[in-house]
């Protein structure tokens, strides 16, 4: 704007007017500290950006006013000035580009949003910074690369897990609070923590739901309920969100009616392909006195790992009526050499 109003008041046929280089750049500047704010840029970032915008101010009113207003990059005989400005801009773009990236304390690029607020209302870039979206086919086979792998090759881990039940129809409630290990590939332990409630809840429903999971894993019965096409028929249903993360949402039908396996819906991350949750009935039971079992998984990625980190279940009995059964597991700890520092491989899950 400075040149600009300096050319358009001046008289053409008059001399050119002397540019104060000096004057010139301090009004640029100050034009730019407070009219452009750059979120989550550091200081030499923003030196970089200022010094490269006043090359070009500076270039083009410079060459508007010695060649009458016609434009920059049209102009044959200024072609060296045009590559000069256009590298110039491209180191400017490399520059702001840089500072999204992670830096060396592993940030990620999702924590480091770029936003540019002008003076003018409504004036916001923020360049995209989410993964790019696979197609559903894509995404589905990732998915069951990733699921033959975690099954292949299994990792050892330890958790805390807490486990909530009650039972609406008898006004009974209880949580244990426990700690988790898997040796792979066939040894599950729990070691209580914690309880409080009633104890016909612990040991009616959570310790026999505990020991239905360890006599599972120590049978190696993974592959028989493991959501790959050997167990279940896959149908797309379209998009949809988990904690504003696109998934792709396919209805799963199982192939053999067997206990683990579930008829409903599976949501893959469209970005990663990952597991992020899983939710339906269960074709059938374990015991005779469950009539039916709903629930409701989440999945995490951890280390390249698909890992639950909470469920739902609503189990109608034939008995006890209602049970409802939340299940909290976090504090994941990867140790493939996790086995070598267990002692006895025997279970715990019905204490």
């Amino acid at each position: 704007m400075l040149f600009r109003n300096r050319i358009r008041g001046q008289d053409r046929s008059a001399p050119q007017a002397k540019i104060d280089p000096g004057q010139a750049i301090g009004s640029i500047q100050k034009t730019l500290v407070t009219s452009v704010r750059i979120a989550h840029l550091d200081d030499s970032a923003r030196e970089h950006f200022r010094s490269y915008a006043v090359l070009y101010f500076l270039a083009d009113g410079f060459l508007k006013s010695r060649y009458n207003h016609k434009s920059l990059f049209c102009m044959h005989g200024v072609r060296k000035s045009s590559i000069l400005l256009f590298a110039a801009a491209l180191l400017t773009s490399a520059t702001l580009w840089g500072a999204m990236l992670p830096d060396a304390n592993g940030a990620s690029e999702e924590s480091l949003p770029l936003v540019w607020t002008l003076s003018a209302p409504g004036s916001v870039l923020a360049p995209p910074v989410s993964l790019p979206r696979m197609a559903p086919e894509l995404t589905l086979q990732t998915f069951q690369q990733r699921a033959a792998r975690q099954l292949d090759q299994p990792v050892s881990y330890s958790a805390n897990t807490v486990v909530e039940a009650e039972l609406p129809d008898t006004a009974q409630r209880g949580e244990y609070r426990l700690r988790r290990r898997f040796i792979a590939p066939r040894t599950l332990l729990f070691t209580p923590v914690q309880f409080a409630g009633d104890n016909f809840v612990k040991r009616n429903v959570i310790a026999r739901l505990l020991q239905t999971e360890v006599d599972h894993v120590s049978k190696g019965e993974s592959a028989r309920t493991a959501i790959t096409e050997a167990n279940y028929k896959f149908s797309y249903k379209g998009m949809g969100e988990i904690d504003d993360r696109p998934v792709h949402v396919f209805h799963v039908k199982p192939r053999a009616k067997r206990p683990g396996l579930f008829k409903g819906r599976i949501y893959l991350d469209a970005s990663t392909g990952s597991l992020r949750r899983a939710e339906g009935t269960m074709v059938r039971t374990q015991s005779f006195f469950v009539k039916r079992i709903e629930f409701v998984q989440d999945y995490a990625d951890l280390e390249g790992y698909t890992l639950p980190v909470h469920a739902h279940s609503l189990a109608q009995t034939r008995l006890l009526g209602r049970a409802v059964v939340e299940i909290a597991t976090d504090g994941y700890d990867l140790n493939p050499a996790l086995a070598a520092s267990i002692e006895s491989p025997a279970s715990s899950g019905s204490q």
